[in-house]
């Protein structure tokens, strides 16, 4: 898929042949290549093309150069809201800038009105002029410019340009448009000998996931309103052309998001049996703002080329999740290639960059196709290939390269010196290993700044222990959008609509950290088997930002993200593997290993260290298969950290052995948004051994729930202080959760229970009704909540979520209250003033008809007025609160959690200082116990609209001043066994509870 440049491969094939020079050098000798233009003798040529990356010529013909020009939206974060429409006719200089010559001559190119007078700037305009002077200074040609409405160029490309007759290989298409659309109809023309159907097809539409054509229309297109315009992904048809090919017509697609390749076409098992050129082309047809279509030429074209020889040797990359050094991990390589009838296959390499081959020394399976070598010698960058003794294939096949070592950037013009900003070195030294294959990138001791580092497939980051890599500022600018997000970009109250008014906006469903992914540190989009890892040092430097007002700032001060990754996979992100668990020693303040013999051992440099990570440390989005371990997020200030772990719609998750000493948001957070213009559910998550303090909620499922979130298993958490909940499950945008289990040993053994202190709430379990998903709607109503009135928003069209089947088992909770040291020194005793509250279990219901002026207009698209949360067990869960209410607050009505209130702090006071629980079906609580260290007289238990609950073997403390245990209203079908409570202390007699 990736080919080398023009200047890089003359280089390559010609200059480093002169004579034999050092790896190193020779490296740096190739890197310096990459930006050199090709010269070639002066001539008279003024024969020109356009460049491969141009958008807006769409024909060169005789004296002609048909320009495109038409219109579509684009924002910037800065655009102003009505000001998103533009033209895509091209400046003078982007024209000029989309031209080269056809033989790699030096031209010169002016661009002249209809009065012959020279253009510098402006737009181009109908009857301009390109004038051409060719490199001799003599030679001139004049090109009439002419203006054609038509859509931008979008980009073709095969990810095989070459493939070997006669073997069945899958043919791999990826298509994206040269601008966004609502409603696009894409077609590909295949050339005579691609047999495509709806049943050997897949597709990917914008990074939904593959599908077989023959099931398109049956695509999820996620969770939505229904003021959404689309009811399926798409439609497809092939029809076939006179000449033998066909034209594959994809339709009703909704391209307005941006995530990489619009289109991902697998043919599978293609078989060709003739040698030859084969020509495909695209084209986009727009619907809006305008009807338009690309030409289908330049970027939009691509051929394919059928040899006898092998033509996909390639070397195979490992995509084991976790990285494991071996002796041998870089001095051995293996290869494959498809299938060919042959008696003899040889591997040859060569260590002087192809110019001379010799016979290697490996294991080849001709029957499998493929070869294996080892012994290779470290630091030398190697050319393979095959020769091919016999048969119809006879002869060499395509080279494959690998670096057998890991490649110090420094070789590659990073110096390591604080003061050089080394984002174009480190950049040029990724995008070289991705080009050969992939292979590591070594940091070694030295300070490297960055601003926006872009990672690239198969291509790891190793930072050596007394290494570090900076931000500066400056990073990459945030994405243009189809879309302005200047209505919502931050926050939502209960009576904010903005979010609302245009109900496919999907940019302003999500605070605005989750949906730019451009502006941060590290950055990839579409990767694959990507790795961060080592035991040095990763820290923004108080360069990424943590507000949710980000975009006001200046243009260079907008990174608030470290690692950003969107629809990749296969990512590893993590210190030096250790197999042992993480945990805490609150003596020292500091984690440790549990030795094989149960001691601790506190020699932890095999973390990777990572600090001031901004909004978030990783936003992953709609990424699967990731393995994050072994950091230690360390307090080198609180003012530029938030979110640690941010998961948005991943799935096949493990997170191992993480220690954050402070943080101002969640440390670990599944989720699932519409910031990639679709929501995708996540699954299949394994959390272990997690240890922190934060401003917010250790763990957290939400706020962001738009699409379902299930299977997670969560073991060994160590809460230090949490200023929310130490354990937080929300729903609130219509998600459904499932299967949540907190130590259950399902991530392996349980080698201590878990424990929280100083949180606000230990845990909360909620469902509210925020309603942020693509085609959602919201009416303001007044209505009366437990005698309170409300002037707020009610989401009308977008069904109230579901929570169901949790356990939590085996926690030890102690000092509740928002005791953080995010604020202030580690740790704040309790002096009575801080925010407490309850374990909370809290459904959520609409207001009742009667209590709303005029009565609800709506009914929810399954009908239900009340979201319940279902089938929640607490097993040997103790609890001891800090107490002091008063019995006034036994009173307390917690009101309902609307749109904007998804935190517990909203439900105010809780009638009960043990478990409050209400909107619930089928509770159980067993093997409990809840004690408080002062007097508190509110209910140890209280049940408000609780249908089905056991409570078995609970122990708990009755204040003397309340005569009631387990307080029930509206609750039906509650069993009590075996349950016991204190006079108003613990251990002060003990009585069987009856009902």
């Amino acid at each position: 898929m990736h080919q080398l440049p023009i200047g890089f491969t003359a280089c390559f094939n010609n200059a480093l042949y002169l004579r034999p020079m050092p790896i190193k050098n020779a490296l740096l000798f190739i890197a310096a290549c990459i930006f050199i233009i090709p010269v070639v003798r002066a001539n008279g040529s003024t024969d020109i093309q356009p460049t491969p990356q141009a958008t807006q010529i769409s024909e060169i013909k005789n004296n002609t150069i048909v320009v495109v020009t038409g219109s579509t939206f684009r924002f910037t974060v800065d655009t102003p809201e009505d000001q998103g429409l533009v033209s895509t006719r091209p400046t003078v200089q982007q024209l000029l800038e989309q031209l080269t010559s056809k033989d790699g001559s030096v031209q010169q190119y002016r661009v002249t009105d209809k009065q012959g007078n020279t253009k510098t700037n402006g737009d181009v305009t109908e009857g301009d002029q390109l004038v051409v002077t060719a490199q001799d200074g003599i030679a001139m040609k004049k090109y009439l410019l002419v203006l054609q409405p038509l859509a931008l160029s979008g980009r073709l490309v095969l990810q095989q340009a070459q493939m070997t007759v006669n073997t069945s290989k899958d043919l791999v298409l990826y298509y994206t448009a040269g601008q966004r659309s609502p409603d696009a109809t894409v077609k590909i023309y295949l050339p005579a000998g691609i047999h495509a159907t709806l049943q050997n097809t897949t597709v990917n539409v914008i990074g939904r996931g593959d599908v077989i054509l023959q099931n398109l229309s049956q695509q999820s297109i996620g969770r939505t309103g229904t003021k959404y315009s689309y009811n399926k992904v798409g439609a497809v048809s092939i029809t076939p052309l006179t000449s033998g090919g066909a034209v594959l017509q994809f339709s009703h697609l909704d391209l307005r998001p941006a995530n990489g390749a619009d289109l991902t076409i697998v043919i599978r098992n293609v078989r060709f049996t003739k040698t030859g050129d084969y020509a495909f082309k695209a084209t986009c047809t727009t619907s809006k703002p305008e009807v338009l279509t690309s030409a289908g030429t330049g970027g939009e074209s691509a051929t394919l080329t059928i040899s006898t020889r092998v033509a996909d040797f390639a070397r195979t990359i490992s995509p084991a999740l976790q990285y494991r050094e071996t002796a041998s991990t870089y001095t051995t390589a293996q290869f494959s290639w498809s299938t060919i009838p042959a008696n003899t296959i040889q591997l040859q390499q060569s260590l002087d960059s192809g110019k001379t081959f010799t016979p290697a020394n490996a294991t080849i399976d001709v029957k499998k196709s493929t070869a294996l070598i080892g012994g290779l010698q470290r630091d030398q960058l190697y050319t393979f290939r095959l020769l091919v003794k016999d048969g119809l294939h006879k002869g060499y096949s395509n080279t494959a390269q690998l670096y057998a070592g890991k490649l110090d950037v420094k070789t590659m013009g990073a110096t390591g010196d604080s003061s050089q900003d080394c984002t174009q070195a480190i950049n040029k030294a990724i995008n070289f290993l991705n080009r050969i294959g992939g292979g590591t990138l070594l940091f070694t001791r030295g300070i490297y700044s960055v601003r926006t580092v872009h990672l690239k497939s198969n291509v790891y980051l190793y930072i050596e222990k007394d290494a570090t890599i900076k931000a500066l500022k400056g990073g990459d600018a945030p994405e243009t959008t189809w879309f302005s997000d200047k209505k919502y970009r931050s926050g939502l109250s209960p009576t904010d609509a903005g979010p609302y008014e245009d109900p496919e906006n999907y940019l302003t469903k999500q605070d605005v950290g989750h949906q730019y992914f451009n502006n941060a540190m590290f950055v990839g989009e579409r990767l694959n088997n990507v790795k961060i890892i080592g035991n040095g040092y990763i820290t923004g430097n108080g360069n990424l930002v943590t507000g949710d007002k980000v975009m006001n700032n200046n243009p260079d001060n907008r990174s608030d993200k470290m690692f950003s990754f969107k629809l990749c996979t296969n990512l590893e992100i993590g210190g030096i593997y250790r197999d042992a668990d993480l945990w805490y020693d609150s003596t020292k303040d500091e984690p440790y290993y549990i030795s094989k013999d149960a001691s601790a051992d506190f020699e932890t440099g095999n973390m990777l260290h990572i600090d001031r990570t901004g909004h978030f440390a990783l936003l992953a989005t709609g990424t699967d298969s990731i393995n994050v371990h072994n950091t230690y997020f360390s307090w080198r200030s609180t003012s530029s950290v938030r979110d640690i772990y941010d998961f948005m719609a991943c799935s096949h998750v493990t997170v191992t052995n993480i220690y954050s000493k402070i943080s101002s948001d969640d440390i670990v957070k599944p989720g699932s948004d519409c910031s990639l213009g679709f929501t995708r559910p996540a699954h299949d998550y394994k959390v272990r051994n997690v240890i922190g303090d934060t401003n917010c909620n250790l763990f957290q499922i939400g706020s962001e729930t738009a699409d379902d979130i299930t299977d997670i298993c969560v073991d060994n958490i160590y809460v230090l202080g949490s200023n929310k909940a130490g354990f937080s499950i929300s729903t609130n945008d219509g998600g459904h959760i499932n299967n949540i289990h907190l130590n259950c040993g399902h991530t392996g053994p349980l080698h201590h229970r878990s424990v929280m202190y100083r949180t606000f709430a230990p845990f909360f379990i909620s469902i509210s009704n925020r309603g942020r998903v693509i085609g959602a709607e919201v009416g303001k109503y007044r209505f009366t909540d437990n005698g309170e009135q409300h002037n707020e928003l009610l989401v009308k069209n977008v069904n109230i979520g579901q929570v169901e089947n949790i356990i939590l088992n085996g926690i030890d909770i102690y000092e509740v209250y928002a005791g953080s040291s995010f604020n202030g020194k580690r740790w704040a005793g309790y002096d009575g003033k801080q925010r407490r509250a309850t374990p909370i279990v809290a459904g959520y219901s609409l207001p009742a008809n009667d209590q709303v002026t005029g009565a609800l207009n709506f009914t929810l698209p399954n009908g239900k007025h009340t979201g319940y949360v279902k089938n929640i067990t607490f097993n040997d869960v103790q609890v001891l609160v800090k107490g002091g209410n008063p019995l006034s607050d036994t009173s307390a009505t917690p009101p309902e959690l609307g749109v904007g209130q998804y935190n517990a702090s909203n439900l105010k006071t809780e009638p009960s200082y043990g478990l409050w629980a209400r909107h619930v079906m089928d509770l159980t609580v067993k093997g409990c116990s809840f004690n408080y260290e002062k007097r508190d007289s509110r209910y140890p238990i209280y049940l408000d609209d609780v249908i089905g609950a056991q409570i078995s073997d609970v122990q708990m403390v009755r204040p003397a001043d309340n005569n009631e245990v387990i307080k029930l209203h509206n609750a039906t079908r509650v069993q009590i066994e075996n349950v016991f409570y204190y006079e108003d202390a613990w251990n002060n007699g003990k009585t069987k509870l009856h009902l």
